[in-house]
């Protein structure tokens, strides 16, 4: 098993994180996990803050010849121009960590917890998730995403409405990572019509992942269900709202005669349709597994929200300070990137190892074993 722990704030020096039980003499190309950093940065709707903003990864220890060692991964990302002195923050915003942390820790003021509770701390969790992601690569799981709406506009193309999943491997050409460019276009035009206004927009995402093995995660016990699990980790990135698996809150007005996707023999155990979304029973069942995300506005608007003053109690408006219209692109890499991370874990715990040989070779065994059934 891995844990990982992050630390820093939004405007502080860096940011930083450890991360134990990585398996020795996996090899790490460092401009991959780099590149995925800059993927976050991406998108549409971002504010001013990514001008200055260029994250890059300082590897402190777990690395030797490109190669990890089996100790304790640690790392830092760079603040770049922000490490200044900022007011304290009087007025709470609606929808934000700001008055219940001033409550929970007895603050003057919201600056502490809106520090840490800011989405900036996500390039973390993202560089986390990509390490993750060169273990994954070994065994060719593949981890994509793309933003199927913003506002009220909902893309036409989806999983289970005439995706190409090509496509999803070119999106970062995309502003906004959407696979049809009418649909960018509109989402786009409601970016503009928010910014305009001082409004802000949440969105959706889809996450696909494929190639996953049969068997991970469990049916035994509740929490080791790998929905459970993959729901757990996604719920914890900021401003998301709902995950659904598969056809999710649809598959309540569906009979099951047409929901559950059937089983047939042919070179193989087949499914005719992939309803669940690759989870069955809380396991991974060969099928790519689908995730569907709901993410709320930013709660930091330009134009303001109505709260109070802490300190005299008077009603007040929310201060604006740098941030973004849309970060649903943004949110997307964060999503697919905690993905990687319940995933490594789950490997882990099916193909449990300290070296890399040796979580591959039971890999390989237990994949001649499932073919051979």
């Amino acid at each position: 098993m891995i844990r990982f722990l992050t630390a820093g704030e939004s405007h502080g020096d860096r940011l930083a994180g450890i991360i134990e039980g990585f398996p020795a003499n996996l090899e790490i190309d460092l401009d991959r996990l780099n590149h995925q950093l800059r993927r976050r940065q991406m998108g549409y709707g971002r504010s001013k803050r990514m001008d200055i903003e260029s994250d890059r990864l300082e590897i402190i220890s777990g690395l030797r010849n490109k190669k990890t060692t089996g100790n304790p991964i640690a790392f830092t990302i760079k603040n770049k121009g922000l490490n200044i002195p900022l007011p304290e923050v009087l007025n709470p915003r609606p929808g934000h960590a700001d008055l219940v942390g001033i409550l929970k820790y007895n603050q003057e003021g919201a600056r502490n917890s809106l520090e840490r509770s800011s989405a900036r701390e996500t390039a973390t969790r993202v560089a986390v998730g990509a390490f993750c992601r060169e273990f994954l690569d070994v065994f060719g799981v593949e981890i994509l995403s793309h933003v199927v709406g913003v506002g009220g506009q909902q893309a036409r193309h989806s999983y289970y409405r005439g995706l190409d999943l090509d496509r999803l491997r070119e999106l970062d050409s995309s502003s906004l990572r959407v696979v049809d460019r009418e649909d960018e276009r509109a989402f786009i035009g409601e970016i503009d019509r928010a910014r305009d206004l001082g409004d802000s927009l949440g969105g959706n995402i889809e996450v696909i992942v494929r190639n996953l093995p049969i068997g991970l995660g469990s049916f035994s016990n509740w929490d080791r269900k790998l929905d459970a699990i993959l729901a757990y980790y996604l719920m914890g990135v900021q401003a998301i709202k709902s995950v659904e698996f598969g056809l999710g809150k649809e598959s309540s007005s569906l009979p099951g005669s047409k929901y559950h996707d059937e089983i047939y023999y042919r070179d193989g155990i087949r499914r005719s349709s992939n309803s669940a979304g690759g989870i069955e029973g809380g396991v991974s069942n060969g099928e790519d597994l689908v995730i569907n995300l709901s993410m709320k506005p930013i709660p930091t608007l330009k134009a303001g929200l109505k709260t109070i003053n802490i300190a005299s109690k008077e009603e007040a408006l929310t201060r604006y300070e740098r941030s973004d219209v849309c970060a649903v692109t943004a949110a997307s890499i964060v999503c697919e990137s905690v993905v990687a991370i319940a995933l490594m874990e789950e490997f882990l715990r099916l193909f449990a190892g300290d070296f890399m040989e040796e979580i591959v070779d039971r890999y390989n065994n237990y994949m001649k074993y499932i073919k051979e059934r």
